[in-house]
């Protein structure tokens, strides 16, 4: 299962994508914008919310995240997932984050808020787990269903 540790930091993209281009593989090539999209909101949402001047230093890893990736056969489908943990509070996105207006025009909307939204339209199925102080989402990609 391939990981890479990378600094909680919204510098960390660039090497987040390349990762996911390395391992993404053929059978999930037409889904990669759609998890790099993903990949990208949920590191900006650690790097600019999880860490706290108080839980940073209170976290072993408070200045990493964890990116894994693997391929799984979900209820018959071949999926490609990919995984972010972190170490920063407690934060379930799935529950937590407010909904957004999507029925305003663009105009008299607030920036920001589409993250989590982007997130559950581009994946199939989306879990959220907190556990030993960390956060991990999980986010699965249907081969051929690119949305």
């Amino acid at each position: 299962m391939p990981e890479i540790i990378l600094d909680a930091a919204v510098d960390s993209i660039q090497d987040a994508m390349g990762f996911i281009r390395r391992h993404i593989g053929d059978q999930f090539a037409n889904l990669r914008m759609h998890v790099e999209l993903a990949v990208e909101e949920l590191l900006v949402n650690v790097a600019s919310y999880a860490y706290s001047e108080e839980s940073a230093s209170k976290a072993p890893n408070s200045d990493k995240l964890i990116l894994g990736c693997r391929w799984v056969n979900m209820d018959g489908n071949d999926q490609f997932c990919v995984w972010l943990r972190d170490w920063g509070r407690p934060f379930d996105p799935f529950r937590e984050a407010r909904k957004p207006d999507t029925t305003l025009n663009v105009e008299d909307r607030n920036l920001g808020g589409l993250g989590v939204h982007l997130i559950k339209y581009v994946s199939n199925h989306y879990v959220y787990s907190g556990a030993d102080g960390s956060n991990t989402v999980e986010l699965y990609f249907k081969a051929d269903d690119p949305q």
